[in-house]
């Protein structure tokens, strides 16, 4: 039973990681620019992210969500203005041509700011509980075994989808000339950029 549990756990952690949003914009532009380990960790952040909220709604923690809720404007708006600083940072960044050297510091900071930003979107777990329920995951006969392998096929899903999106990014990546990544950097910063301002308006709307 839980070997069926992980593998539903991993298709839904890949659906909910594959649609491309900030996060994987991110992951592709650090993947581009320094290398498929940098845009891996990049995704494990919000792999993990991910995990953490189906660990919510997988064993039922009804208090953390509501939490997560009741906060979510000023979640919204420090998740929004992180954005709009990450679009602003990637517009003015300058082109590389190569892979740069990428140290410990580097990496932890890239994972960090990955599940910072996730976990500060608290429709997230909005959407777990959702789908949780609607697929019939969550419930009184729900064992905690099972709830764990759910959890951890999230995780494994999720994960699965940023080492595949890291690699087919750096697999391209010989292909794109200095103006081609000059042009990647606006369109990438402008539209993280506007993800922020989406996620600030949202928040001030409540």
């Amino acid at each position: 039973m839980e070997g069926w549990t992980l593998i539903k756990g991993m298709g839904l952690g890949l659906a909910i990681a594959a649609p491309v949003g900030p996060i994987g914009l991110l992951c592709i532009r650090r993947s581009l620019t320094q290398g498929q380990l940098m845009g891996l960790v990049t995704g494990l952040g919000a792999a993990t992210a991910d995990g953490i909220y189906g660990c919510i709604a997988g064993f039922g923690l009804a208090a953390v969500a509501d939490l997560l809720v009741d906060q979510s404007r000023i979640l919204g708006l420090l998740g929004g203005l992180f954005l709009c600083y990450l679009g602003f940072s990637t517009l003015r960044a300058d082109p590389v041509t190569e892979a740069a050297q990428v140290s410990s510091r580097g990496l932890w900071g890239a994972y960090a700011s990955t599940l910072v930003l996730t976990l500060t979107n608290p429709t997230t777990i909005l959407s777990f509980i959702a789908i949780f329920a609607g697929l019939g995951l969550v419930g009184s006969s729900q064992s905690w075994t099972d709830s764990l392998a759910l959890v951890l096929g999230v995780f494994l899903g999720s994960a699965l989808w940023w080492l595949c999106l890291s690699w087919g990014v750096t697999l391209f990546s010989q292909k794109l000339t200095p103006p081609r990544l000059k042009w990647l950097n606006r369109l990438a910063g402008a539209a993280i950029f506007a993800f922020g301002v989406a996620a600030i308006s949202l928040a001030l709307r409540g």
